[in-house]
């Protein structure tokens, strides 16, 4: 990953840019732009995925929970570089989809983007960072069930996204503020299947 990506705006722009040239991006295109060492942003790609209107494409939630537990489970174990398999980076979206997502996206990242700075350094401390992995692993085998539930996936998602961009912005309130938004997913859930 480029070091210049210290924010969600960066991000999206940076994914913009590839964009811009193709008529489909696929997985692959976007982990090689961002580099294979970046947990953070891919996480927060899944998480703004989910959250955007592009969670309405058939089998979203399934894909973005085995992307999460993937990158989530190689955290866990140490990995430097991580692996995707070639199912999930062959997986494309068209680009007129993927921009209308990102404009979509804009306004509220640079909102988001002033009130970010790093923080709270003890959450993201290297051991806490695989707290947040163990988390994130819960989360990716959860997503497919919480597609049953209306607005869950889409409050998990910003929950992973807040959580990329904590790891991106090394920003450790927002690692806080992420596990809020996952209990209240979680709350949802159990209200549902009770």
């Amino acid at each position: 990953m480029s070091t210049s990506l210290h924010n969600l705006e960066q991000l999206l722009e940076h994914i913009a840019v590839l964009a811009k040239d193709e008529q489909q991006v696929s997985m692959a295109q976007v982990v090689e732009s961002v580099g294979d060492r970046s947990f953070g942003p891919l996480l927060l790609i899944m998480g703004l995925t989910l959250f955007s209107p592009l969670s309405g494409v058939p089998g979203m939630a399934i894909f973005a929970g085995l992307f999460v537990l993937l990158i989530a489970l190689q955290m866990l174990v140490g990995r430097k570089h991580f692996w995707l398999p070639g199912f999930i980076l062959n997986r494309s979206v068209a680009q007129s989809k993927l921009i209308k997502a990102l404009d979509w996206l804009k306004p509220t990242a640079r909102r988001v983007d002033r009130m970010i700075k790093p923080r709270l350094n003890f959450m993201l401390h290297p051991s806490s960072t695989y707290l947040i992995a163990g988390l994130c692993v819960m989360v990716g085998a959860a997503l497919p069930f919480l597609e049953l539930v209306p607005f869950s996936s889409s409050i998990v998602g910003l929950a992973l996204a807040i959580l990329g961009l904590a790891l991106v912005a090394r920003d450790g309130l927002l690692v806080l503020i992420a596990v809020s938004f996952i209990g209240a997913a979680g709350s949802l859930a159990i209200i549902k299947f009770l």
